[in-house]
């Protein structure tokens, strides 16, 4: 039954669902940067003791647990594809500062993870609402739950792997160029996506 109701919505509602994808995108490719990545890269290259940056990276989590109320509010008040587009923003800058502050020596990896982490917090919180508004009424559950796992496929799975291979290939710089194309990715669609509301009148 669920195959079937996954297939219906991939074939009837295929527009929306890939804008759906794109919506979320910028969420799992930030997470698995912060997350996978920044550890890999940041003890072997950048030469950070490893004990140390994991727990640098437990302390930045509670950033990503705060952000996530408070964006949630933020949409609750001004609407989640307000606030989604304007997180899409401030990641597409973050993406820009993304390789000074990750070899900042001074300021060592701890702001740069939390910085990063407290973004994620910000998608999280009117990510499901944005989702969910995409697709009429009587398919919304499994549209956004598509919607949701593709983004992860495309987003989290070859994040670490691309963002590796810029950074050995091109230089670190260019792995927050990549941060930053994926958030103008979800800016896009969070602008051009229709809504439910719209949908069904």
């Amino acid at each position: 039954m669920r195959f079937v109701a996954a297939l219906f919505v991939a074939v009837h509602h295929t527009r929306t669902l890939i804008v759906g994808m794109f919506v979320a995108l910028v969420a799992f490719v930030l997470f698995y940067l912060m997350a996978v990545f920044a550890l890999s890269w940041g003890t072997t290259a950048l030469h950070y003791d490893r004990t140390a940056f994991l727990v640098q990276q437990m302390i930045a989590v509670v950033f990503f647990a705060v952000g996530i109320p408070i964006s949630a509010v933020a949409a609750d008040r001004y609407g989640a594809r307000r606030v989604s587009m304007i997180v899409a923003i401030l990641i597409f800058a973050f993406g820009l500062v993304f390789a000074p502050l990750f070899m900042s020596a001074s300021l060592g990896a701890l702001p740069f993870l939390s910085l990063g982490m407290l973004l994620i917090g910000f998608t999280y919180g009117p990510l499901g609402t944005a989702l969910a508004q995409l697709f009429p009424t009587a398919i919304r559950y499994t549209g956004a739950s598509l919607a949701f796992n593709l983004a992860g496929i495309l987003g989290a799975s070859l994040a670490p792997y691309i963002a590796t291979w810029l950074a050995k290939t091109y230089g670190l710089q260019y792995v927050g160029y990549y941060l930053s194309i994926s958030a103008a990715l979800t800016f896009v669609a969070v602008y051009f996506s229709k809504y439910s509301e719209i949908q069904e009148n």
